[in-house]
Formats: structure tokens, sequence, C-alpha cells
């Protein structure tokens, strides 16, 4: 793949003055760099590591407002109020930059520090604004897991989604679906049979996945974790008929060299399939690991501190030229999703290029 040469040219110094601050531009528009046509699953954007954090942004419309492709929430079950909580260490508290939003105006305004369901209100609510936007990665973390026999697993989180984003997530089972009728098995099956819908065909539209946490993975009492729970949810409502209520994509998570969904031993042999979004370290997929095999699968790959792959480069205010040079490395490697925290970058962080 090529990085456009005449975007060096574009980048004069009045846009790179521009691209210091991060400036409401709306959405990427595809079709300027001529990927508007490509399969979801052929081309590389940029996201933003953290998103909620509000040390990033006062609202998280602003980091919506970089045109970027991808989002981070990080999630707690709070079981006592069953909520969930949006916060990097506080697992009963709420420490983010989302609002309670019912207009575009006041994604801008009010108080922050809210639930799960005003993230994602915030999230439809300025995707109403940007009608031409997406789409749009939403990553979740679970920092702790999932609690389903306290009443907060996949069902609830699957209801609490569909309840505030609706008909704007893109769902296993409309990837599942044949554009002349019927169903693949499985969602590696639609995939690999190169089922993404177009980017264009997207505009609007949400994907969702999940990635255990940082707590659950170093908890030793934890034997159940998000990936595993939620792949076999997705197993089990595909069994029953029911695959429409699953609102999410399980990711496997950390590079590895050849098909990581190998980890899935045993009875959960059977999850492997539920698994195409694949979620590790940047410098750790460079490293010796095939990475075309994701793009010869139509795998979504997210290449997560891309600022640590050698040369490294600041992980919050790198130059454009520096992002840019980034972007496209990881591009030819194969990214579906470059991740950092180039948070300033607007520039970068609205930018798609073809994957390869």
């Amino acid at each position: 793949m090529t990085v456009r040469r005449t975007l060096a040219g574009l980048l004069t110094a009045g846009l790179l003055a521009a691209a210091a601050a991060v400036v409401p531009i709306g959405a990427a528009d595809a079709t300027e760099s001529g990927t508007g046509d490509l399969p979801f699953g052929s081309a590389t954007t940029v996201g933003l590591h953290n998103t909620y954090d509000p040390a990033a942004y006062p609202y998280l419309a602003q980091g919506l407002d970089t045109g970027t492709g991808m989002i981070e929430l990080d999630l707690w079950t709070d079981v006592i109020t069953k909520e969930w909580k949006v916060s990097h260490s506080n697992p009963l508290g709420n420490s983010n930059n989302c609002t309670a939003a019912d207009t575009s105006a006041q994604l801008y305004t009010g108080g922050t520090n809210k639930n799960l369901e005003h993230c994602l209100d915030d999230i439809r609510v300025w995707l109403g604004a940007h009608p031409a936007a997406g789409p749009l990665v939403v990553k979740l973390e679970l920092k702790g897991g999932f609690a389903a026999n306290l009443g907060m697993g996949p069902d609830q989180l699957d209801a609490l989604i569909a309840a505030h984003l609706g008909d704007r997530v893109l769902r296993p089972a409309d990837v599942l679906a044949k554009p002349g009728g019927g169903s693949y098995a499985s969602v590696d099956e639609a995939v690999r049979a190169g089922n993404w819908p177009t980017r264009s065909a997207l505009t609007g539209r949400v994907l969702l996945y999940a990635i255990p946490g940082t707590v659950e993975e170093h908890n030793p009492f934890d034997t159940l974790h998000t990936d595993v729970e939620y792949g076999r949810h997705l197993r089990d409502l595909a069994a029953a008929g029911r695959i429409g209520q699953a609102q999410l994509f399980p990711a496997v998570h950390g590079a590895a060299a050849g098909d990581p969904r190998g980890k899935y031993t045993g009875a959960d042999a059977g999850i492997r399939p539920w698994f195409v979004v694949f979620d590790g370290d940047a410098a750790a997929y460079l490293n010796g690991i095939d990475t075309a095999w994701y793009d010869r699968s139509h795998y979504l790959l997210v290449m997560t501190d891309a600022q640590n792959v050698t040369p490294q480069i600041s992980a919050t205010s790198p130059t454009v030229d520096q992002a840019w040079a980034r972007t496209g490395q990881l591009a030819r490697a194969h990214a579906s999703i470059v991740s950092s925290d180039w948070r300033k970058l607007s520039a970068v962080q609205s930018q798609v290029l073809p994957r390869g």
C-alpha cells in the first residue's frame, strides 16, 4: 500500500497549526482518499485510547469531533446499583467526560461523570448531528469483567446498548446475513467470505467490541474472562436462534503468533468461530507475527500503543509527520485500527487508508 504523497503537500504551515488543537471537524471524509467503497475490514483508521478520560477532553464529543475511527470506554460492573460505571480505576464511581445530552448543544455543556448509558447517548446524539460520520468503533474494556451471577452479564449489557444506540449498531447478526438471503454459520465464516459492508454503507453506524480488563486478567480468582464469557454468549444465542440480540463482538486480547484463538480449548473450542476482532500491542505484532494472515481473512486487527514501535515517538504529541509515518507503517503491516493517545492531531485521527 502506498500512502498518498499528495498529503505532504497539503500539510502547509496553516494546516499544521490547526492540527495542533482539537478542532470540531465532524467525520473523516472517506471519499477524499477513495476509501468509501472499501469493505470495512479493508481499511485502516486511527483510534483514541481512553477517550472518556477528562484529561483527554472535557467532553466525549470533543474526542468524536476529531473524526477518529475508534474511541475507548472503560467499564466497571457496580453490582450494588446495577449500573455500568465508566472510569479508569474507580469500580464504584464514574470519572469520565460523558454528559447527559439529548441535543447536540448539550454535548458540550453540563455535568459529566455519567454512567455508560449516557456515554452511549452522547455517541448517538453526536452521530445524529454529523450525518456523514462513521463507521465508528467503540472499544469497551471491562476492567473487572462481567458479573452475570449478580445480574450484570452479557444479556444486560446487550440490552443497555440496544436501548441507547438502537439500529446504529452493527451487530454480529448483521455480518452473518448473506446479501441474497440466508445466513452464514458463524461470523468467522462470514468475514472470511468478505461479508463486511462497505464503509460508505456504514455511515452513521457503530461497531462495539469488548476486551478483558486489566484487573480481570490479573485476578487469580477470576476464571471466566470477558472474551470467553461473551464468546459463549454468541455461540449459545446462535444455537437458540437469538443471535440478533447480541450487540458486541468479543476480541482476542494480546498479540500472539499463529491463530491466537487456539487458546480456547476443550469445551470452549466451539467459541473460536465467533472471534473476528483481535487487539494487542503494535510493537509485539511487528515482532515476527504474520499480520498478513489477519488481512487475508478480513479480520479486524487493532494495534495499540502505536507510539512504541521502533523508533518510538511521543505517546501524546508527536509531530503530524511522525504520526502520519507511523500510521502508514502500521497500515502496511495490516492494522485495521492504529490506536494511541494522539489527542490533538485531528488531521491524523480523521484519516482513512487502504489496509495492507
